[in-house]
């Protein structure tokens, strides 16, 4: 993420509520810039103690490239990796390892639409 808002508390808390320990992985800053063309507007270190700080978050890790998915589900022993349905279908690839949900994202909640209109201020 690059601004934090209410669509990310919904989505993790919806994650945590379909297993008994959660763990979130960050996309560090160059993911993030190799993804959108530009750095997020937090630095992976906020990003990180920002998701570190909610009760239902018990592990944060770096992310340092969505082909590693498979690596990290089974360094962290997953049974189910979440994503958002923003994400549908690209991920199906590690089914073989452990079950996937694409959870619906909150509606009217968009990071760049609150980038642009903090721009426009």
């Amino acid at each position: 993420f690059d601004v934090f808002h209410v669509g990310h508390i919904n989505i993790l808390e919806r994650a945590s509520k379909l297993g008994d320990y959660l763990i979130v992985g960050v996309s560090s800053d160059k993911l993030n810039f190799s993804k959108k063309n530009r750095f997020p507007i937090y630095s992976e270190k906020d990003r990180v103690k920002i998701i570190s700080s909610l009760r239902f978050v018990n592990e944060v890790f770096i992310e340092e490239s969505l082909e590693l998915k498979l690596e990290y589900i089974k360094k962290y022993n997953v049974d189910l990796l979440v994503m958002g349905d923003d994400w549908a279908g690209k991920f199906d690839w590690v089914k073989s390892n452990c079950e996937v949900i694409y959870l619906p994202r909150t509606p009217s909640i968009s990071t760049t639409e609150i980038i642009e209109i903090v721009r426009s201020i």
